[in-house]
């Protein structure tokens, strides 16, 4: 890995420098990507971010690439194929709100509404931070916080204050990058 000056950790790996480096915090609205984003942060839940990057490409193909449509009609055969496919974290709950969600965003895109408008009616414009070293960066705020509750009120799942904020932080509304890292201003 190259010696640049970066998140603590995004050095733990080549899979976590290019995920910090390339995509972490930088605003990025598209719907198909809010989904993807929303599946692997909840599957996430409890265990690290590199384990779940290194099952991403077989995340992506075990949930159609996400796309939405596609997931939102899945049936229990494939949720039987899901907890036996060896690629992916097989957690029945989580694999059950992947599909819930997308049910919900079929919903939604069919009334003209997306993810992306009620992400920025609830944060418009991204919030950024000013954090000196990992310690200050909280694990949940105010405003995820609000935003966990609007999406628990839509009928998302496994989408709680914790998650809700590792994934507003993963799709660039909200800028944690360190004040040290050369991608804190890149990031917006």
């Amino acid at each position: 890995m190259e010696n640049q000056s970066r998140c603590p950790w995004a050095q733990t790996s080549e899979l976590m420098q290019t995920y910090h480096d390339q995509e972490w915090g930088k605003l990025n609205l598209n719907e198909d990507y809010l989904y993807e984003m929303m599946v692997l942060e909840s599957f996430q839940a409890g265990l690290s971010w590199e384990i779940v990057l290194k099952k991403r490409a077989a995340f992506r193909q075990a949930f159609a690439n996400f796309e939405v449509a596609k997931v939102a009609g899945f049936t229990e055969t494939d949720i039987a194929n899901l907890l036996q496919n060896p690629g992916i974290i097989r957690h029945r709950g989580k694999i059950e709100a992947a599909i819930n969600n997308a049910q919900i965003l079929i919903a939604w895109h069919q009334q003209g509404q997306t993810l992306g408008a009620l992400l920025t009616e609830l944060i418009p414009a991204s919030i950024i931070n000013y954090p000196a070293t990992m310690a200050d960066v909280p694990s949940q705020t105010a405003v995820a916080q609000t935003v966990a509750k609007a999406l628990k009120k839509a009928g998302f799942k496994f989408m709680g204050p914790v998650t809700t904020y590792s994934y507003l932080q993963a799709i660039g509304l909200v800028n944690d990058h360190l004040v040290s890292c050369q991608f804190k201003e890149g990031a917006k």
